[in-house]
């Protein structure tokens, strides 16, 4: 698959390897969810489990707490502290992302509206705070210190990735490593730390430990370059977003760094208005921006980075134990780029 490294997977199996992967995981993942509707209850308020179960009920795929229950397996952990961990680390992502719907007033959230256009901004970024709380509860359950310390780290992590990425809001002249650091923290933190606990836990060793983060880091900034390439290309029931909502925002992402450093003077003018300028842009102008990052190879170099970063986190997989867990994260990894054809 665009040169990615070769599973041993069937055709058939590549359909769709986050579906065969929950499928192997139901087990687990049948706990982790029981654990998620629990935690996220509260006898103080009722509103809270209303908010919360609005978006982790929304239909995700647990993409980040299955790489932890597979990287568990994958390493013949026979315990259950990895379902706590599976479980604070959807959780982790689940309040980023109330508070992220608060940030950008997003009108759409995996293909319905977000809880801030239904319950208001305050409650969300409450429940967003809740369910932080709660992450950090589940993390102290699981019985390691060291995954604790991993946790709480990429939570801060990811506040400084969101922060940094709100400061680079409408800056055409963000460099791509300046953009590639942001999505390192924001996104691909998460996805290190979710793969990295498991070997902590299952006390596979320091060389197993880095291989996962690494494995976890690259998927995560895969996965994060398809999302930038599809939001000026893709179709919003897939995206679980509207098409064009980054450029809308003034979002600066792969695609658009690397067409603003290759622009020529019209095309920088283009640039400056509809991204500098708040109230710059017609409704026209995504067709147009679109038309000059394919005409610049804006999207076709942003997906071969993505397929880039994916052949490395299966390369890391090199050091891991070969079973089906581990064909499974290889494939997991080939599947987030292949998504975006």
């Amino acid at each position: 698959m665009n040169g990615l490294p070769q599973t041993n997977f069937q055709p058939e199996d590549a359909i769709n390897p986050v579906v065969r992967l929950a499928a192997l995981a139901s087990e687990d993942m049948g706990a982790v969810e029981t654990l998620i509707t629990e935690r996220m209850d509260s006898q103080r308020s009722p509103l809270i489990p209303s908010v919360a179960q609005h978006l982790v009920n929304a239909g995700g795929k647990r993409i980040r707490p299955l790489i932890t229950v597979a990287a568990a397996r994958m390493l013949g952990y026979d315990g259950s502290g990895h379902h706590a961990l599976a479980a604070a680390v959807e959780f982790i992502h689940s309040a980023t992302l109330l508070h992220d719907d608060v940030v950008d007033d997003s009108q759409l959230r995996r293909g319905k509206a977000p809880a801030n256009q239904v319950y208001g901004n305050a409650h969300s970024v409450l429940v967003g705070d809740f369910l932080f709380a709660r992450s950090f509860i589940l993390m102290v359950d699981a019985g390691s210190m060291q995954a604790l310390h991993v946790l709480s780290r990429a939570a801060a992590v990811i506040a400084e990735g969101e922060v940094r990425q709100l400061e680079a809001v409408r800056d055409i002249d963000l460099s791509r490593e300046a953009y590639l650091g942001i999505i390192e923290a924001k996104t691909a933190a998460l996805f290190a730390a979710a793969a990295q606990v498991s070997p902590i836990l299952s006390g596979a060793g320091p060389e197993m430990e880095h291989a996962l983060e690494t494995y976890g880091r690259e998927l995560g900034l895969a996965f994060q370059l398809v999302d930038d390439a599809l939001d000026y290309g893709g179709l919003a029931a897939d995206l679980g977003k509207n098409v064009g909502d980054d450029f809308r925002e003034g979002k600066m992402t792969l695609p658009l760094v690397l067409a603003v450093g290759e622009a020529d003077d019209e095309e920088r003018a283009f640039w400056t208005r509809v991204i500098t300028e708040p109230n710059g842009q017609q409704d026209e102008d995504l067709e147009a921006a679109v038309a000059i990052l394919k005409r610049r190879g804006a999207l076709d170099a942003t997906l071969a980075a993505a397929r880039a970063h994916a052949a490395n986190a299966v390369e890391a997989l090199n050091a891991a134990p070969k079973n089906v867990w581990s064909d499974s994260l290889a494939a997991l990894a080939e599947f987030v780029v292949e998504r975006a054809y």
